[in-house]
């Protein structure tokens, strides 16, 4: 246009915030829900949550909300819900474990994104506990986090790598496809602003699975990489894995054990975990107002899978055992550690002590040559 008209236009970029996406990992197992049914029941816990899916989406009618279910066999989507094939019968693609997600109504007291968020995540719950036979619980008391991880992580870059330009979608999450070295979220560097900042919220109300240690870390890595901030609430017993996931990602980690806690979780969701990466900035979170310390770095052992605060290291594959390796051979990579006081500690052997002559002469009472009491006086 300025060489039609001969006017200068100045390009005017976009300073507002980003859109924000949202994935929430919302721990179904029934064992952990039947030890917190006297103060905070999964109907209750659910609709706090809802609460707080709306007002992320009202903060900027750009953000996105995903939801997945982790539980006790497997890890499923609640929101957005996934697309079956279509029948060769014809009929709808849009179809949930349970059916199809009917579509809300018309309700003029509700804001139909939300409604339709709210029936989505609902019917799928549903049916997901429908689906759930007395034989799954037995089989497998846990949740699998490390799952429903590994799917909020494929989710994420899948709307990373999915967006209108190339640039775009490398700025999704702060991550650069083609170039790992660069950091294309640095505001210095003079680069446009990210087009969708992303984050993951886990609520947590089982215990650790020391099986999972591998592939939640696994996973924690790649958050890592990637740059996505991992929150952590939990709801029960701490949790080691979860603790060192919101530490190496950058996230926020809260803990509401108590009855008293749980009757504020809405406040807790809004007041603790509302902003977003971009707003965080400005802010003083709640792990750091606290100290941020009381950080468990324990780690699960190799061989039995089991939580230890000293092991032994493989040099090789870095692998960690909570007992000496048969044969010095690693059950990882199958390396010979060849060590000679591999797995027993160096005897230590006391050092005597050197008594003074002098002072045991004088508790014996004998009296040593030249060791009179005091100077002769002068004739």
């Amino acid at each position: 246009m300025n060489a039609v008209d001969a006017t200068s236009r100045s390009v005017e970029l976009e300073t507002g915030a980003p859109p924000s996406l949202l994935t929430v990992i919302l721990d179904t197992n029934p064992h952990a829900w039947n030890l917190l049914s006297s103060s905070l029941p999964l109907h209750k816990a659910l609709a706090s949550l809802l609460v707080f899916l709306n007002a992320h989406l009202a903060i900027n009618p750009a953000n996105q909300v995903a939801v997945l279910a982790s539980h006790v066999e497997r890890a499923e989507w609640l929101y957005p819900t996934p697309s079956k094939p279509a029948h060769p019968s014809g009929g709808d693609t849009e179809m949930a474990n349970g059916g199809p997600v009917q579509q809300p109504s018309d309700d003029a007291n509700k804001y139909r994104p939300f409604a339709a968020v709210e029936r989505a995540i609902t019917t799928n719950l549903q049916a997901l506990l429908a689906t759930t036979t007395p034989s799954n619980l037995t089989s497998t008391p846990t949740t699998m986090t490390a799952g429903a991880l590994t799917l909020a992580l494929s989710h994420t870059s899948k709307l990373a790598t999915s967006g209108p330009t190339s640039t775009q979608s490398a700025q999704t999450t702060g991550f650069n496809y083609s170039d790992p070295n660069s950091n294309t979220s640095d505001a210095r560097s003079g680069a446009a602003p990210p087009s969708l900042t992303s984050r993951i919220l886990i609520l947590s109300a089982s215990p650790d699975n020391s099986a999972q240690y591998i592939p939640t870390m696994n996973a924690i890595f790649a958050a890592q990489r990637l740059g996505i901030p991992i929150d952590v609430l939990t709801l029960a017993s701490a949790s080691t894995f979860l603790q060192q996931a919101a530490d190496a990602t950058g996230g926020i980690h809260l803990a509401r054990t108590t009855p008293t806690s749980h009757a504020g979780l809405l406040q807790t969701l809004m007041l603790g975990f509302l902003p977003d990466p971009t707003a965080r900035q400005n802010l003083i979170l709640p792990a750091q107002a606290s100290g941020g310390g009381g950080v468990d770095f324990r780690a699960a052992c190799f061989c039995h899978r089991r939580i230890v605060d000293l092991g032994f290291v493989c040099s090789i594959c870095l692998s960690i055992f909570c007992e000496p390796v048969p044969d010095g051979t690693c059950l990882t990579c199958g390396s010979h550690l060849a060590l000679a006081s591999y797995g027993r500690k160096p005897a230590v052997v006391p050092r005597k002590k050197k008594k003074r002559k002098r002072a045991a002469t004088e508790a014996n009472g004998v009296e040593t040559p030249g060791s009179a009491g005091g100077t002769p006086a002068p004739a």
